[in-house]
């Protein structure tokens, strides 16, 4: 078998390869500049949620917001207790409006919530809660 023979189609041969090879390593850093783009997204996201949420937990408001819990229901219907950054709330013989106002406040604070308990009663109901923030 002559080598010069086939020259030209081994060098075509030679330069597919290569080409095939170049086309790859293209392929591939692409794809891993797509990634690396998408993660940093997804982290500077996450940055960004994060300043958010301290702006909202680090609020001086809270307690007073947590304060008008107190005054939604009539204060016979209500037992409370606040020590320090903590509240413990017992509500007792709430109507339908009065617990979906409630527990609508209550969802919307931005509290840790450690118990929500509510129990219904004949057509009274009975709620217990304990936050912290």
């Amino acid at each position: 078998m002559s080598w010069k023979r086939y020259q030209n189609e081994l060098i075509v041969l030679a330069t597919f390869v290569i080409m095939l090879g170049a086309y790859a390593y293209k392929h591939t850093q692409v794809t891993s500049q797509a990634e690396a783009v998408q993660s940093t997204q997804k982290a500077l996201d996450e940055l960004k949620e994060v300043i958010a949420l301290k702006k909202v937990w680090a609020n001086k408001k809270t307690s007073k917001k947590l304060s008008a819990l107190q005054s939604l229901v009539p204060a016979s219907k209500v037992k409370w207790s606040k020590k320090g950054k903590k509240v413990t709330a017992t509500y007792t013989g709430l109507s339908s409006n009065e617990l979906n106002k409630l527990t609508t406040k209550i969802l919307n604070l931005p509290v840790e919530i450690n118990l929500l308990n509510i129990e219904k009663t004949g057509s009274t109901y009975h709620v217990e809660f304990k936050c912290k923030w």
